[in-house]
């Protein structure tokens, strides 16, 4: 007795090769997007006038970033540690 099942094609190229060519397609715009995003910054930058940016405002620009970043990860690990040891949960012990 020969059991026909619904998945037995799953493998077929017939999905894959289509698929293969839309995730390539989409990288290679997202790759696009991001060296033209680039591009116009640095453009930009080059071609902002005023007063250069002395180096204690290049000190507190790293500065802020480190700290952001510091924040947000401590945010998470917040937010990681809360969920391991049951803070999360409901009173009456069930997770949500």
């Amino acid at each position: 007795m020969v059991v026909s099942r619904a998945y037995d094609n799953i493998g077929d190229s017939d999905y894959t090769n289509p698929m293969r060519t839309v995730i390539i397609l989409g990288l290679v715009g997202l790759f696009g997007l991001l060296g033209l995003a680039i591009w116009f910054a640095g453009s930009s930058f080059m071609h902002m006038s005023g007063d250069p940016i002395p180096l204690y405002g290049y000190v507190a620009i790293a500065g802020g970033v480190s700290v952001s970043l510091l924040v947000g990860g401590g945010l998470m690990a917040l937010v990681f540690y809360s969920n391991r040891h049951g803070y999360d949960d409901d009173v009456s012990g069930k997770p949500r």
